[in-house]
C-alpha cells in the first residue's frame, strides 16, 4: 500500500489510506485545482471555452434565426438591428450560422478527442506493460499511421462518402489516437517497474486489472492535458477541411465552411462574413492551449510553482 501511495502522489494524486481519516493525506488533486486556478490565461481560457459552449448549445435557443430556408433577397446585408451580424450570401442570420457551425465544430472537437484519448491510452497503457517484441510491433504501427497524411485521407473520405459531424469525428480520432499513444506509453514504462505494480501482480492482478487500475489512472495527468489539444486540434482540422470545401454540407455548417464562403467577398467590404467566425476560431483554439498548458504545470508536481 505505501508504494502504490507513493505512485499516486508522484501522479498527481493522493491515496487516502484505508480506514484512515479523510482529511489526513491532502488530495494531490485539490493542489492541482489551486494551481489552475492561481493561472490567469487558464481562467480566461476556461471561461472563454464555456462561454462557447453556452453560446452554440444555448445560444440558438434564445437568439431564434431560420438557418433551413435561403433568402437571396436578403443575401450580404449589413449588420442591423434584425440581424446582429448581417447576413450571408444565401441570406442567412451570420450569427446564428456561427452558433450552428461552433455547435458542429465542438461536438467534432470532443468527440474526436474522446475516441482518440480512448483509444490511444489502451494503446500505449497495452504496449507499455508488454514490452519487448510486442511493444516493438504496436509501435511500428503507430510510426506507420504517423506515416499516412491526414487531410489527404480525409478529403477523400469526406469526396467518397460525405461529410458529417460523426464521419469527421471518426476520421480525425482514427489518426489522433497515435501521440497520446506514446505518452501513455512513455508513462506506463516508467510506472510499470514501480513498487505497487509489483505488489499488485504478486496479489494476483492479471494484465487487464493492471491496466485499468492501476497503470492507466496513474497517467490520468498525461492523459488530461493531452484532451485539451486534442479538442484544439480537431477544432482546427474540421475548420481547414471545411476551409478547402470539404467539410459539413447543407444544413450543417461548419466555421470552416463559412470563413471560405466570406473570404470570396473580402474585397467587397463585407467584413461581418469573415472577421467574427475567424476570431471564433481563434479564441476557441487559443483558450483550450491556454487549459492544456496550465492543466501541464500544475498536474505535473515539478512544474508546480512554490
Amino acid at each position: 500500500m505505501a508504494g502504490q501511495i507513493t505512485s499516486l502522489e508522484a501522479a498527481g494524486t493522493a491515496l487516502v489510506p484505508e480506514g484512515g481519516e479523510i482529511g489526513a493525506v491532502q488530495s494531490g488533486w485539490r493542489l492541482a485545482l489551486r494551481e489552475f486556478a492561481g493561472n490567469k490565461l487558464a481562467v480566461i481560457g476556461f471561461a472563454i471555452v464555456i462561454f462557447f459552449v453556452l453560446f452554440s448549445f444555448i445560444g440558438p435557443l434564445i437568439y431564434h434565426t431560420n438557418q433551413i430556408d435561403t433568402s437571396l433577397s436578403a443575401a450580404n446585408e449589413a449588420p442591423s438591428a434584425s440581424h446582429l451580424l448581417g447576413t450571408d450570401s444565401n441570406g442567412f442570420d451570420q450569427l446564428g450560422r456561427i452558433m450552428v457551425g461552433g455547435r458542429a465544430a465542438l461536438e467534432i472537437g470532443f468527440f474526436a478527442a474522446f475516441i482518440a484519448i480512448v483509444i490511444g491510452a489502451l494503446w500505449g497503457a497495452i504496449a507499455g506493460l508488454l514490452g519487448g517484441f510486442a511493444d516493438a510491433v504496436m509501435m511500428r504501427v503507430v510510426d506507420v499511421f504517423l506515416s499516412i497524411p491526414f487531410l489527404f485521407v480525409v478529403l477523400i473520405l469526406a469526396v467518397k462518402y460525405g461529410a458529417t459531424v460523426l464521419s469527421l469525428s471518426l476520421v480525425i480520432g482514427g489518426f489522433s489516437w497515435l501521440f497520446p499513444a506514446r505518452l501513455v506509453r512513455g508513462e506506463v514504462l516508467s510506472l510499470r517497474v514501480r513498487d505497487f505494480v509489483a505488489a499488485a501482480r504478486v496479489a494476483g492482478a492479471g494484465r487487464s486489472r493492471l491496466i485499468t487500475r492501476h497503470l492507466i489512472p496513474n497517467a490520468l495527468g498525461v492523459v488530461i492535458v493531452n484532451v485539451t489539444f486534442q479538442v484544439a486540434d480537431a477544432i482546427l482540422a474540421v475548420s481547414y477541411v471545411g476551409f478547402l470545401g470539404f467539410g459539413l454540407h447543407y444544413p450543417s455548417v461548419d466555421w470552416g465552411d463559412m470563413l471560405s464562403n466570406g473570404v470570396q467577398y473580402q474585397t467587397d467590404g463585407y467584413w461581418w462574413l469573415i472577421y467574427p467566425v475567424g476570431a471564433c476560431i481563434v479564441l476557441t483554439v487559443m483558450a483550450l492551449n491556454f487549459i492544456g498548458d496550465a492543466l501541464r504545470d500544475s498536474l505535473d508536481v515539478r512544474l508546480r510553482r512554490r
